[in-house]
């Protein structure tokens, strides 16, 4: 019964009076938006920059973007680096091993990782304006790098399989006499990536099938083997 009597004795809000409904709308306005931040760091931390291979619904604003006020690292890692090869298949997964591995509380930036990359291109420097490009739709963006900073977020990739597609030997075959440097060969990549990162302190993990083609020439053109191109992500050839 004493319940009863209080419940009787409550005062309903009059949403009629002007500050009552001010009161009401701010609350809810602030309930939304922390669902909204929410919402953006979870699916800037699992789901990554936009792949350039597929279609988009239209374009999205990108969220405003500070700089993490933690301090640097006193000890910085070293970045990765490609080893070598005279085969081909062994030097493109090589490749795809480092294009997928960064780590965003490493201090690093993306074009530190891009350098990486383009340090075992072709010596001509014919294909570097293209390759840098190819890389950089690969790695998030500075603004998504101090995004997913926040998160402690770090990439990396396990290789399933690599193969010579049938659609490259075909290319071969068609090609006119010294259209292709001798030694140059696609190789296509299949495998998963792995993000790992921290929300509300918690350790928060996701993958992601990819798959993509990677073009080296090796010998006779040269004694270890270069990149030249890199295809788009989850558009490779077959």
């Amino acid at each position: 019964m004493a319940a009863g009597v209080h419940l009787v004795g409550m005062k309903t809000p009059d949403l009629s009076e002007p500050r009552t409904r001010r009161r009401l709308i701010a609350a809810l306005t602030a309930a939304v938006v922390v669902l909204v931040l929410a919402g953006v760091g979870i699916y800037g931390l699992l789901a990554g920059p936009p792949n350039p291979g597929r279609d988009d619904d239209g374009d999205r604003p990108e969220p405003s973007v500070t700089a993490p006020s933690d301090p640097a690292p006193t000890t910085t890692p070293p970045l990765p680096t490609i080893a070598m090869s005279d085969d081909p298949e062994t030097f493109a997964r090589n490749v795809a091993t480092v294009l997928f591995e960064w780590d965003t509380a490493s201090g690093f930036m993306p074009l530190d990782y891009t350098s990486v990359v383009l340090d075992v291109g072709d010596p001509t420097g014919t294909e570097q304006a293209g390759l840098a490009s190819d890389i950089a739709s690969y790695l998030p963006s500075r603004e998504a790098w101090l995004e997913l900073r926040q998160y402690a977020t770090a990439q990396h990739l396990t290789i399933d399989n690599t193969f010579v597609p049938d659609a490259w030997e075909t290319a071969v075959e068609q090609a006119q006499p010294g259209q292709l440097a001798e030694g140059t060969v696609a190789v296509t990549i299949e495998g998963t990536r792995h993000r790992e990162g921290r929300w509300n302190d918690e350790q928060v993990t996701s993958e992601h099938s990819v798959a993509f083609t990677v073009f080296v020439v090796c010998g006779r053109t040269y004694e270890t083997c270069h990149l030249l191109r890199v295809s788009q992500l989850d558009n490779p050839l077959r």
